[in-house]
């Protein structure tokens, strides 16, 4: 698979919708994680990322003007022991409350589906990053309509194990603008991670487009010890 440019891909597409990238930084050190959202609409656009114990949380920067909260406040990282979930919906609950009965990630998911905001459907990605003894795995995952159709759910896993340095994977939920939004399609894209949190962090939020970026998250966990640093830009403030 050819390694792409995160960033002429972010710049690229002016509607990627919600996007999560996980990898391993250049020096092999530390597991990386970032995920962003946009909105086109105001109530997709009236939102913040927050800090929330180990994870975050999204909440609206103006609550006079949410409408509709269902689909926009959730928790899009929340952390179980070892493990750190990233999605784009409440499904981060759903896969933390299976895998702490001890059900898989793709088992977790099986009870959830594509999100029910017709004609969109748009899709739930989420991730996984398993840190364990020295070592680091990860999985991501996306469910998606049937080419548009939400009589069908279409659910695929991708396991990512002994990590390369300095690579990682991106998905999310749209291929590109438009209306109906078509949803992402294949597998998620190879991109190059960086060593720098903050100019990994910079890169992706300029390389965002300026009228839809809403919030960006991005951790960097240390392997060998498990502390991590994060970082998070809102464009409301």
């Amino acid at each position: 698979m050819e390694m792409l440019s995160l960033e002429k891909e972010l710049q690229s597409n002016a509607y990627p919708g919600r996007g999560i990238v996980i990898g391993k930084s250049a020096d092999g050190t530390k597991a990386v994680a970032a995920y962003f959202i946009m909105g086109r609409s105001e109530n997709s656009r009236n939102r913040v990322f927050v800090e929330d114990g180990e994870g975050i949380r999204t909440q609206a920067f103006d609550p006079s003007k949410l409408t509709d909260p269902s689909l926009i406040i959730y928790a899009p990282v929340r952390v179980l022991g070892n493990k750190t979930i990233v999605t784009n919906g409440d499904q981060t609950d759903t896969i933390y409350e299976g895998m702490d009965k001890q059900m898989t990630f793709e088992q977790s998911l099986r009870s959830r589906e594509f999100e029910p905001d017709g004609p969109n459907y748009t899709p739930r990605i989420s991730g996984v990053m398993h840190i364990e003894n020295g070592k680091y795995n990860y999985a991501m995952s996306i469910l998606k309509s049937a080419n548009g159709n939400p009589e069908a759910c279409n659910r695929y896993t991708f396991a990512y194990e002994n990590c390369i340095a300095g690579q990682g994977h991106f998905i999310h939920t749209y291929k590109c603008d438009g209306n109906p939004l078509p949803s992402f399609e294949g597998e998620p894209k190879l991109v190059s991670i960086p060593d720098d949190i903050d100019a990994f962090t910079t890169m992706i939020w300029n390389s965002l487009n300026a009228d839809n970026k809403v919030s960006l998250f991005v951790r960097f966990i240390d392997i060998a010890t498990g502390n991590y640093e994060t970082k998070i830009i809102n464009k409301n403030q």
